[in-house]
């Protein structure tokens, strides 16, 4: 069985679905590989672990939360599964490019299955893709539309300030320096 409900977050509207044990995706709407409109989903008005996502989407969004703590179930290969089990572990207010994402993996090599694999991440935000930016410190694609992951970054005060090379300390633990200059409204 899936369950679904929906959040009205500051940055759009998001489709919540569960399997009611577990969270198995987080999407904006119109996001790049959203679920079919003939996927057969329930209401999920009433469904703990989504009232749960609600509650802890709230929080994040305005109450200053920097972990979340729910059940989580996304559906994917072996390789997309450690890619978002590494996604993670990157705290909140720090980047990653994919190359160090790839390199934490153990294969420097895969860069690009890696963002492959964070591309399509099911799970939003609580899976934390957006934390995911270019070796040379550069916004990179974003499912969800770059102006999301703007807004996300600057949420979580993370930075994107130029980076020398793609496995340096600043890629790995760069925060914004001053984040006060992008304006969003939460």
């Amino acid at each position: 069985m899936r369950y679904e409900t929906f959040y009205d977050s500051p940055l759009g509207r998001m489709l919540l679905v569960a399997n009611g044990e577990a969270l198995t995706g987080v999407y904006f709407s119109l996001q790049k590989y959203f679920p079919q409109n003939g996927d057969v989903r329930l209401d999920g008005d009433g469904v703990s672990v989504l009232d749960a996502a609600k509650q802890q989407l709230d929080e994040y969004f305005h109450g200053g939360r920097r972990q979340f703590e729910l059940d989580l179930a996304p559906e994917g290969t072996p390789f997309q599964q450690r890619v978002w089990e590494a996604l993670c572990r990157i705290p909140f207010g720090e980047t990653r490019s994919y190359g160090d994402l790839a390199h934490a993996l153990g294969d420097a090599n895969k860069s690009r299955a890696v963002g492959a694999a964070n591309g399509r991440n099911p799970i939003t935000i609580i899976v934390p893709c957006h934390r995911v930016i270019g070796a040379d410190g550069t916004l990179t694609g974003y499912a969800s539309g770059l102006e999301r992951k703007l807004a996300l970054l600057s949420l979580e005060g993370a930075a994107l300030a130029p980076v020398t090379g793609a496995g340096t300390a600043a890629t790995r633990r760069s925060r914004l320096s001053s984040p006060a200059n992008l304006a969003f409204d939460f």
